[in-house]
């Protein structure tokens, strides 16, 4: 077997091919979206405060039910939560684009979409999680976790681009009614998938709180699974989200504006695409190590920015951000899916998405203005600076031991789901 036939062996399973292909499409269409939306809401005389409101409006139902979707994966099945996620999300974009068409597309309207929107994506993204150890073998799952990192990656680099020149040309409404078309394929792949039945709680078995509870157990009892979440909300605090906010300024100033800004987040990409290609067919001997270790790299960029580099050196510095992101995601989400029991798994990965990503709307919100009076300078090295700290303390506090314990059972080696 050569190399390439190696690192891309989890695609001969019929299961996973299938699932990749349908969540890669509707990737694409989700990074078109948003940029649809924001020029329909600017270009409907919403401004800046009703791009706000209905940006929030689709965050927060997210942060307010990503918990209880990671329950509903668990009870009810992650498929099934997850065809109901997106039914609604096709629906929704679809509704979109057809007041958008007929001219009423008012703020409110708009804003009251993007709510059912965010509850669709807060059930899919734990129950993606749980999904995956289903589709392929136990020892295929990092190579799996890799490839659909890099479709996300590449989403995002090539989605809004693409959405920029169709909404220029033919309208977003015609942009939303494109991406409600991806999420129908992206259930179609879901509803041919065959999937050996597993056993769930029955109903009135135990009640929802019950459940919520033991999923807690389930995460607080692994030290090394708290530690590295509350490292990711610290990250997304202190370092990403001033990098979010502050990064477009300092490029605006010095980097040749929204071109420049375009090239430090292409390399980002790119980054991740590379990164995800390192991964792929390789076992690393310390996982988790390893995960933690290339953390650091997130302070590249930030640090690159601070101290005034040169456009070609932020965005190198961006692109081992990309390398870490994907590296850093792609071990810790198999060392989740190898690591806990099945039947907890969207309620573990709820949790653990909830804690990294809880605290990043604060530091978007106050990056501005501690930038105002301590400089944007300052902001970001300080984020560059706690990030290797923060590297060097997780790895001092998680010790050299790799996670132990029951490991999540996958798809059996021989599973007929097999091309």
């Amino acid at each position: 077997m050569t190399l390439t036939s190696r690192r891309l062996a989890v695609l001969r399973g019929r299961e996973f091919r299938l699932f990749f292909i349908g969540y890669a499409v509707s990737l694409f269409g989700s990074s078109m979206a948003s940029v649809a939306v924001a020029f329909a809401v600017l270009d409907g005389g919403g401004g800046g405060s009703g791009l706000g409101v209905v940006m929030t409006a689709r965050i927060l139902p997210i942060v307010l039910l990503l918990v209880l979707g990671g329950a509903a994966a668990d009870r009810l099945g992650a498929r099934r939560v997850m065809l109901g996620s997106d039914g609604l999300r096709c629906a929704t974009q679809a509704a979109m684009a057809v007041l958008m068409f007929t001219g009423h597309d008012r703020v409110w309207a708009t804003a009251a979409l993007m709510a059912f929107w965010g509850l669709a994506e807060a059930v899919f993204m734990p129950a993606l999680d749980a999904l995956l150890p289903r589709l392929v073998p136990a020892g295929e799952l990092r190579d799996a976790n890799a490839l659909l990192g890099m479709a996300r990656n590449g989403a995002a680099v090539a989605g809004p681009a693409l959405a920029g020149l169709l909404t220029a040309a033919v309208g977003p409404g015609w942009v939303l009614l494109v991406d409600a078309l991806t999420y129908a394929v992206g259930g179609a792949a879901l509803a041919l998938l065959r999937l050996p039945a597993t056993a769930r709680p029955a109903a009135g078995e135990s009640s929802l709180l019950a459940e919520l509870r033991a999923g807690w157990g389930e995460f607080s009892s692994r030290r090394w699974q708290w530690v590295s979440t509350l490292q990711a909300c610290l990250f997304n605090l202190l370092v990403w989200a001033p990098f979010l906010v502050l990064g477009p300024v300092v490029a605006d100033r010095r980097l040749g504006g929204a071109g420049g800004w375009g090239v430090v987040m292409g390399a980002y990409g790119a980054g991740a695409a590379l990164g995800g290609l390192l991964l792929l067919g390789r076992e690393p001997a310390r996982p988790l190590r390893l995960a933690v270790a290339v953390t650091a790299g997130w302070a590249l960029p930030s640090g690159a920015l601070a101290l005034g580099w040169p456009l070609p050196a932020v965005a190198v510095a961006a692109a081992g951000a990309g390398v870490t992101s994907i590296v850093c995601g792609t071990l810790f989400a198999t060392l989740t899916q190898r690591h806990v029991p099945p039947e907890a798994l969207g309620r573990v990965s709820a949790y653990g998405a909830l804690g990294a990503f809880a605290f990043g709307p604060v530091g978007l919100a106050l990056a501005g203005p501690v930038a105002d009076r301590v400089g944007a300078g300052s902001v970001l090295g300080f984020g560059a600076a706690w990030q290797v700290l923060s590297c060097v303390l997780t790895l001092l506090v998680l010790g050299r031991r790799e996670p132990a314990g029951p490991v999540a059972a996958g798809a059996p080696a021989a599973a007929p789901a097999r091309a």
